[in-house]
């Protein structure tokens, strides 16, 4: 092995189980999983959303995308409205219910990553949110070239 997988594998181990633990306690003390917080979270901070909207940050497929907004839309958390430029798309926005759930489960999240971020130092946490930061604006950049799309796989 390299020294990079080494990195790359607890990056992931560490990414599973911090994700795993609050979206079961999202889901526990307000009834969705973390992947359907993070949609209504683009939703409700992207002006104009629309479903490539959200499966371009999520690097996932259109489709996944459009089956878990279906979710929402039949949780009552978000609605499609006709685009008013483009009949072929569409414009997502919070229900009043959907608004609802997510300012209850910010903080249901933020409580739940700090309780499990705890042990790290906090300059130690911000040089990695830092290094972090550098390496997706370095992946996404190199997706607008053809690597690195989503497959799908691993998110709602």
């Amino acid at each position: 092995m390299t020294h990079v997988t080494p990195v790359f594998i607890d990056l992931v181990r560490v990414e599973i189980r911090l994700y795993n633990a609050a979206s079961a306690r999202l889901r526990a003390e307000q009834g969705l999983s973390l992947g359907q917080f993070e949609i209504l979270e683009i939703i409700d901070r992207v002006a104009g959303c629309r479903v490539l909207d959200i499966a371009g940050e999520l690097a996932i497929t259109v489709g996944a995308v459009s089956k878990a907004v279906d979710r929402l839309v039949a949780a009552g958390w978000c609605l499609r409205v006709a685009h008013p430029y483009d009949r072929r798309s569409s414009v997502l926005r919070l229900t009043p219910a959907g608004e609802q759930r997510l300012a209850a489960s910010r903080p249901v999240v933020e409580g739940e990553l700090a309780a499990l971020t705890a042990a790290v130092p906090p300059d130690d946490l911000a040089r990695i949110a830092s290094t972090l930061a550098t390496l997706r604006t370095a992946l996404e950049a190199g997706a607008a070239g053809g690597r690195g799309e989503g497959t799908g796989q691993g998110r709602e």
